[in-house]
């Protein structure tokens, strides 16, 4: 390796190495494993290998990527361009050489193994109360003795058919509104919007008596996903569900990367605010396709999102986010037109409602995921922890709710991970290992079979073993320490120690083997000690956040917990509880919300009356702020063991017997042998 090697870094996946100047970035992907697609031998005819390098300081990478970091566009990409035409940004990785430092984002239509964005709907009954609604009309006539105008007599017949007063219409709409009626012989059907702050708006009309079904957006924008969910407006049934990665990962994979970013680059606030918008119009047009319906048929949509996704949704530079007090811009909820979102993959007229954030670093996602849960509503004490990239935690019950958000990172979501990867057909996502003999066995996304049934190896034929998610990673660091495999300071042992040859020797650490696909060309999985260190990392904030509340609470114990997001969804109450992720409560009092925050957002857009519930309720919410409270270090630094130093988990201890074991010990006591004989 030279001195003048480029880094070069690929997000979403955070794989990174140093390779020679001029190296096409398709053959760096390759070797460092990157889900790249390519089908024509790198001829620049397939375009599967589009990537968008990025451009800027990156703290987070410890990079600065200058213009000419990436080769000129040569002939054969212009040739495509004018041909077929590539995106604005957009390379080809099978021509684009490397020419210093890069970070390159490897967008979801060029990956393999495509993501699986595990927010689905979850079932909920909702009273339904949206705020647009469908009413047909009779409009009289024009009469030259009562010089009125057509939208005079139909605010008047609105008023006095549905008792619904001053109608406000965008002058688009007025143009389409004469042959309308005239086409409907005086009787048109309209879509009014009229929300919990009173007011009504003309969202669309048609002639006579339209029996079109009026469709609502709900959309939970996280720091690595965005979630959508297409409800009917009528029924509230969710007619499809569907998600993309935030394409802002290439600014930073955490929030605060990309204040940083927004900081240091000037325009980067924009950059990330184009990059969100021009993604929530492709959520929605995929959506509607999904459904079948005319995207024109979406007139609302509520959005959820932790503060900087917030700013930067609205056009808002988040850098004040990035420094105390932590000052929003807004706090309050919002309600106006989607256009001014620039989002135009939907009705014209289209309205958008944000729920109000509760703080600077608890937002609209965590106002939702308490329209959802109601702790306010409890008899009994309830923890509710939404983890994302940046977790949301509520703490409370009829008497008094606290809530504060904790920096855990990307490793819950397979980022950071040395096998790691984001959750898709073909990511180990379950773990089991005999404590005995400790070999594993593991699932795969996309197969229900586990890795030693017979039948396994064909049915994963399609997909292979590709690397580890968030969900299979947790999994596999609570299964080695209840295997002995790891101690509790989060030690991996030796093969001596643990008994096993699969704890490999890697530098002056040992790392776990969980499956050796060298034989077949497919990758070696392992968790590696640094693995181990960053999911301690993010299990303590985790915790930690818990216990500051508890602490503010005055109370050592809850009474339940709710598990909310996608690792809620897909993270077993025993592991989690292994790793001391949670306090210690039964195992039975620890349940899963699904996708907490997106059901908010349903809610919301479901029935108006809730949007007042959720306002209300913010103002009564008492915040906690994590990154100045003292107590929040100690809790961090007590965390990093497995499950906690000094907590004893009684609860854990009724069900799971954890080894007592001290790998380091053993080793400190072979270098003072050492020492003595030197």
């Amino acid at each position: 390796m030279s001195a003048k090697d480029a880094l070069v870094i690929f997000t979403p996946s955070g794989k990174r190495g140093r390779f020679a100047l001029g190296t096409p970035v398709l053959t760096a992907a390759r070797q460092l494993g990157v889900d790249l697609d390519s089908v024509c031998g790198g001829r620049g005819i397939c375009s599967k290998c589009q990537i968008s390098p990025s451009f800027g300081e990156f703290p987070k990478h410890g990079v600065t990527v200058a213009r000419d970091a990436v080769s000129e566009i040569n002939a054969v990409e212009e040739r495509y361009d004018r041909i077929r035409g590539l995106k604005a940004g957009r390379r080809l990785g099978c021509q684009a050489t490397v020419q210093g430092d890069l970070v390159i984002d490897v967008p979801p239509e060029s990956q393999v193994h495509k993501q699986v964005v595990r927010k689905a709907a979850t079932a909920r009954a909702i009273i339904m109360d949206p705020a647009t609604h469908l009413y047909l009309v009779e409009v009289s006539e024009p009469d030259m003795h009562t010089p009125t105008g057509d939208l005079e007599r139909l605010r008047a017949a609105l008023a006095d058919q549905w008792g619904i007063t001053d109608l406000g219409a965008d002058p688009a709409l007025l143009a389409r509104l004469q042959p309308a009626l005239r086409a409907g012989k005086w009787q048109v059907t309209l879509a009014v919007h009229r929300d919990h702050s009173g007011g009504a708006r003309l969202i669309d009309l048609w002639p006579g008596f339209h029996e079109g079904g009026l469709y609502g957006l709900a959309i939970d924008l996280g720091s690595t996903t965005i979630a959508g969910h297409l409800c009917d407006l009528t029924s509230g049934v969710v007619v499809a569900s569907s998600g993309l990665m935030n394409p802002q990962i290439r600014f930073g994979e955490d929030l605060m990367s990309r204040v940083s970013y927004a900081m240091m680059n000037p325009g980067g606030a924009a950059e990330m605010t184009e990059a969100v918008r021009v993604a929530l119009n492709a959520l929605a047009q995929s959506i509607a396709t999904e459904a079948g319906i005319d995207p024109r048929a979406i007139v609302e949509l509520t959005l959820v999102c932790n503060p900087v996704m917030h700013h930067l949704a609205l056009g808002i530079d988040p850098v004040e986010l990035g420094q105390a007090p932590f000052a929003l811009a807004t706090s309050g909820s919002l309600s106006l037109p989607a256009a001014d979102l620039d989002l135009t993959a939907m009705n014209p007229q289209a309205r958008a409602y944000v729920l109000p954030c509760i703080a600077g670093h608890v937002g609209a996602d965590a106002a939702a995921v308490a329209l959802s849960e109601e702790p306010h509503k409890s008899d009994d004490l309830m923890l509710v922890v939404d983890v994302g990239t940046n977790a949301e935690i509520l703490l409370g019950n009829k008497t008094r709710v606290l809530a504060c958000s904790s920096p855990t990172g990307p490793a819950f979501e397979g980022a950071q991970i040395s096998s790691g990867q984001r959750a898709a057909p073909g990511a180990i996502e379950r773990v089991e290992i005999d404590p005995a003999t400790k070999e594993p066995r593991f699932k795969v996304i996309g197969c229900d079979l586990w890795s030693d049934d017979p039948d396994f190896a064909l049915q994963t034929a399609a997909t292979g073993i590709t690397g580890i998610c968030g969900s299979g990673i947790i999994e596999a660091v609570a299964e080695m320490r209840m295997a002995g495999i790891l101690d509790g300071s989060g030690l991996i042992g030796s093969a001596e120690q643990t008994g096993t040859a699969r704890s490999r020797p890697e530098g002056r650490t040992h790392a776990y083997l969980i499956h050796d696909g060298s034989a077949d060309g497919g990758p070696v999985i392992t968790v590696t000690q640094g693995d181990i260190r960053a999911i301690q990392l993010a299990k303590s904030a985790l915790y930690a956040g818990a216990r500051l509340l508890m602490d503010e609470m005055g109370v050592d114990k809850v009474d339940r917990v709710v598990l909310a997001g996608a690792f809620g969804a897909h993270i077993s109450p025993k592991h989690a509880m292994v790793l001391g992720m949670i306090p210690d409560v039964p195992l039975d009092r620890v349940t899963s919300a699904g996708n907490a925050a997106g059901t908010g957002a349903r809610i919301a857009l479901c029935n108006v009356a809730a949007r007042a519930e959720i306002e209300e309720v913010v103002r009564k919410i008492v915040k906690v702020e994590t990154a100045i409270e003292p107590r929040f270090q100690e809790h961090f630094v007590a965390a990093n063991a497995l499950p906690h130093a000094s907590d004893p988990f009684p609860e854990l201890r009724k069900v799971v017997t954890l080894p007592e074991l001290s790998f380091n010990a053993g080793g400190e006591d072979r270098a003072r042998r050492r020492r003595r004989k030197g």
